[in-house]
């Protein structure tokens, strides 16, 4: 069976590592401007050229996005920046706007563009114009059934087409979203979205100014516009099928947890598929792995008409079950493992360590040693948050690997 890409985020170089540690076939990250991620901590361009020799000397293809929408008074800089980042061997650009596209042709006329979401192209003859333009990859839109994923597919078959399969989804059109620039004056547009549609709300009656009336939904707040997030994993096989050629997962702003957790499930999922596909079945640990981290409730989106849950029903508040303390920084060979410790941790804590591949072991916390700026190593009982500790495990592991702890449950 064919070969699919699985496309991951990487907000930064920890995130870009952690993508390719856990299997991810390209990443996509911003530069410094003219991305839709500005609040991420996104790549000078000396940082792009560390990126791309690590990700290509690991077969990891890298894909920058240059797909805001720029007004007459940043085209100079758009042409600065294009110049500046010509030399660099990106495997394509991610754009949407036909102006950034011009500029990037006359610059530098033999890169691949891939189309972005933000062209919101949902239907067969769009993503024909787009073709003629000399677009090689086209992001469908979210809003397309799968029905007409088939059929545009069919309908263009020189194109290499994605589909988004997990992560955030907007109140929006395809992202393109007026809501942050009417309230706070950031355009999301530009990159710089202040997610209002996520904020808590109140209700005033017009006939009481001042007297503010809480939606009750739960004591996180309510989420008036909040969409679920998007989880296709179940259908892997009716998206494989579509003839996508790239599985694409949201989320530059998320934390490397994410990352982690969500490539490790639809890297497993998706190998088991194309090895065996008579005999596969999304199998519950997969979806149990999804569920413990932090998200709005899953749906599968436009997929299959109008939005639907997947599974069971949740609440549009944020739900998480455990916390991410740690990632492992390297592994000596008599198993001590140097931990960067990013949550509190101490003595008789039951932590779980995840790697690539579903691996999964849990140990009970013992003594430990932190390792101080100067001087040598000290035992310790606790370690807070931004300290470095050696810790013995029992079990493999590697640099990468990522540790969490079940939330309590209040009693």
């Amino acid at each position: 069976m064919r070969r699919l890409e699985l496309l991951a985020p990487a907000g930064n170089m920890e995130k870009l590592k952690i993508a390719v540690h856990y299997g991810a076939d390209a990443v996509y990250l911003g530069g410094e401007a003219f991305g839709l991620r500005n609040m991420a901590d996104n790549f000078s361009i000396d940082e792009m050229k560390i990126a791309l020799d690590f990700c290509h000397a690991k077969g990891v293809k890298v894909y920058l996005t240059i797909n805001s929408y720029p007004r007459n008074e940043a085209l100079n800089s758009l042409e600065e920046y294009l110049t500046a980042i010509a030399p660099l061997p990106f495997d394509a650009y991610i754009v949407a706007d036909p102006g950034v596209i011009n500029a990037v042709r006359e610059i530098s006329p033999d890169r691949e563009l891939h189309l972005s979401t933000q062209a919101n192209t949902i239907n067969w003859r769009s993503a024909a114009f787009w073709e003629q333009q000399g677009i090689s990859r086209i992001n469908l839109a979210r809003e397309m059934t799968l029905n007409n994923i088939v059929e545009t597919v069919a309908k263009v078959p020189g194109m290499e087409f994605e589909v988004f399969v997990h992560g955030a989804l907007c109140i929006s059109y395809s992202g393109r979203c007026l809501i942050s620039s009417m309230l706070t004056g950031r355009d999301a547009n530009q990159g710089e979205c202040t997610h209002p549609c996520r904020w808590s709300y109140h209700l005033v009656e017009e006939s009481r100014p001042g007297e503010y009336f809480p939606v009750v939904e739960d004591q996180g707040g309510t989420f008036i516009f909040n969409s679920r997030d998007l989880c296709l994993l179940e259908q892997i096989p009716s998206i494989v099928a579509s003839g996508a050629h790239s599985l694409k997962i949201e989320g530059r702003m998320k934390g490397i947890n994410y990352v982690a957790s969500v490539l490790r499930v639809y890297r497993k999922a998706l190998d088991e598929y194309l090895t065996d596909p008579e005999n596969w079945h999304c199998r519950a640990e997969w979806l149990d792995e999804l569920a413990k981290l932090s998200h709005r409730g899953y749906t599968t989106g436009f997929l299959f008409g109008e939005p639907r849950n997947v599974g069971q029903e949740y609440e549009s508040a944020y739900i998480r079950s455990h916390d991410f303390i740690g990632i492992i920084d390297d592994v000596n060979d008599d198993g001590v493992s140097r931990i960067k410790i990013r949550g509190r941790i101490r003595t008789g804590d039951c932590i779980e360590f995840i790697g690539p591949g579903m691996r999964s072991e849990s140990l009970i916390v013992e003594p430990f040693y932190i390792i101080p700026e100067r001087g040598a190593p000290i035992q310790a009982e606790v370690a807070n948050p931004n300290s470095v500790i050696l810790l013995k495990l029992p079990f493999p592991a590697a640099a990468g690997d990522l540790l969490r702890r079940e939330k309590s449950v209040p009693a």
